[in-house]
């Protein structure tokens, strides 16, 4: 699994492990999921190793809020 075995340090590592994902910011990643029709926002703490999902939804949902700042779980 990739994110076990990682050591991520930013979001622009994450962006090189994933080709279609996306960094907003230096904490957010965004992934096109479920054969590019969903997106997923991470937010990382890379100081502690740890991912936190924030939304999952379609391409509409997605457009319906603000990827900086949504937390839907």
């Amino acid at each position: 699994m990739v994110t076990r075995a990682a050591n991520w340090q930013s979001a622009n590592d994450v962006q090189a492990s994933f080709s279609t994902a996306k960094a907003l910011n230096g904490e957010r990643v965004r992934f096109a999921v479920a054969g590019g029709n969903h997106r997923m926002i991470v937010a990382f703490r890379f100081d502690l190793q740890i991912a936190f999902v924030k939304f999952i939804g379609t391409h509409k949902e997605y457009d319906r809020v603000d990827a900086l700042t949504v937390s839907q779980f």
